[in-house]
């Protein structure tokens, strides 16, 4: 049995010893060689992903866009975001094509001495966040509140148009 699995031993001796392929092409190598591209991909987007705070990073936003949450009842569709250290001056909301659009700009500076030390750090980002709504909310009663740095916005409800039908008829050539 041993002597099947070792390949000089079960040769004829007039059998030619088979040609080995290049070894650019066998396959090993390319997974190897897919694997080292997969690695040094990764480790090369892993520097920047290890800057922002990791709850940005589970939620896939960058540390500048706003945590938003979104409640639906009866009568109104609510949208809170939540924008520590802004004012209202800083954000634009808007109502598009049955979107909710927040945007702004967050500036943060700061400013600190001491005797054998002087900190200066600034920081700036833009933001833009998109809310689908529903169908049949009124568009003139929207109103958004800011207060102690969190936007509310609240949109009224409508009965939604539902399409009124008719029966055709259909005659006989």
């Amino acid at each position: 049995m041993t002597r099947e699995l070792i390949p000089w031993k079960n040769r004829k001796r007039n059998e030619k010893p088979m040609k080995a392929e290049p070894i650019e092409h066998h396959p090993v190598a390319a997974l190897h060689r897919q694997m080292d591209e997969l690695f040094d991909g990764f480790f090369n987007d892993f520097e920047g992903f290890l800057r922002w705070p990791l709850m940005s990073r589970l939620e896939g936003l960058d540390p500048v866009t706003p945590r938003v949450n979104v409640s639906e009842s009866d009568k109104e569709v609510r949208v809170t975001a939540e924008m520590p250290g802004m004012d209202e001056k800083d954000i634009n909301v808007t109502l598009e094509n049955n979107q909710l659009i927040i945007e702004g700009e967050k500036k943060s500076e700061q400013e600190d001495k001491g005797e054998n030390y002087y900190l200066s750090e600034r920081s700036y980002g833009r933001f833009h966040r998109a809310v689908p709504l529903p169908e049949g909310i009124d568009r003139e009663q929207v109103k958004a509140t800011f207060k102690k740095g969190v936007l509310d916005v609240r949109v009224v409800k409508t009965e939604p148009v539902r399409p009124q039908g008719r029966k055709i008829e259909i005659t006989g050539e």
